[in-house]
């Protein structure tokens, strides 16, 4: 005999596994902690197994809940891609996204691949620059959206993510030892280059530029090499290169914000989908966004 599974309690499955927490579950799906509670419990009957551990006031997953997890996410995809083919019009036409070069590597592939699995018969392209460029582009209507990484911005915006400046160098090697610090920075509009300029000083670290260039591919290349080191978001640290430990004297690095902003006119409808799909895929990996007025970067 076919039993049927309740799509809404899988959803608060994976929100749970996805946050960590009954309370966190409840802020992303918009329900009250009672009702993700329960949802847990009905699913949980329905399997005749306990699907998280408890502990001292920590839930994680057990066997029995590793083994659903993917087969949830499969049946929650499928559900809301078949909801969305038959329940809104089938677009067509172009839509571009703006994102900082340092970001394309790591978040273009899954949010291209989102948004063409709902819209096939749209071409989606990607524009590339630095954030202060980008912003001017929507700001100007040339763009209806972009990402950016800011620290304080005068703007309405969403933060999608708060991500670790971090120190990077080739693995093996020993450039972060040198002093002066061999460094590949960004050019005048990079928005970390004044961070990272700043916090050497502060450190009193002395440094010389080995490449001051705006494509990113290239001023990690000399970096890959072992020539130089230089800062990146942790999250955007490509293969080839690692994460230099706190303990090896270099200089602290504070947080940045990857925001979305959107035209201060009207928006199309592509552009608010696309949006739409860009606040969930990094919901998927983070958890939700958070809405902001201009001027404000509150503490981690």
């Amino acid at each position: 005999m076919h039993k049927d599974i309740d799509t809404s309690v899988l959803r608060a499955f994976v929100a749970v596994a996805d946050t960590g927490s009954v309370t966190g579950a409840a802020r992303l799906l918009n329900r009250t902690q009672a009702a993700v509670s329960q949802q847990i419990k009905r699913l949980e009957q329905h399997f005749e197994t306990d699907l998280f551990r408890r502990e001292h006031k920590r839930i994680s997953l057990s066997a029995d809940g590793e083994r659903l997890l993917g087969p949830a996410r499969n049946i929650l995809s499928l559900n809301d891609e078949t909801w969305g083919k038959m329940t809104t019009p089938s677009y067509q036409g172009e839509v571009c996204l703006g994102l900082p070069t340092d970001l394309v590597g790591t978040y273009a592939p899954s949010i291209l691949r989102r948004f063409n699995a709902s819209w096939p018969l749209v071409r989606l392209s990607i524009e590339t620059g630095n954030s202060d460029e980008l912003v001017k582009a929507v700001d100007d209507g040339e763009l209806e959206l972009t990402l950016s990484t800011d620290q304080l911005i005068g703007r309405p915006h969403t933060t999608l993510y708060r991500d670790r400046l971090v120190w990077v160098g080739a693995p093996d090697t020993q450039a972060h030892l040198a002093r002066p610090l061999p460094i590949a920075i960004g050019g005048g509009k990079c928005r970390f280059r004044p961070t990272v300029l700043d916090s050497l000083m502060a450190a009193g670290l002395e440094w010389r530029t080995v490449i001051e260039i705006t494509n990113h591919e290239a001023m990690c290349a000399p970096v890959a090499a072992g020539l130089a080191v230089t800062a990146l978001l942790a999250d955007t640290v490509p293969p080839s290169l690692t994460m230099i430990p706190h303990d090896q004297g270099l200089a602290p690095l504070p947080e940045f914000d990857i925001n979305l902003h959107l035209t201060r006119g009207d928006i199309s409808d592509l552009g608010r989908e696309l949006a739409q799909h860009v606040r969930a895929d990094f919901a998927a990996r983070y958890g939700p966004a958070v809405s902001r007025p201009a001027n404000n970067h509150p503490s981690a």
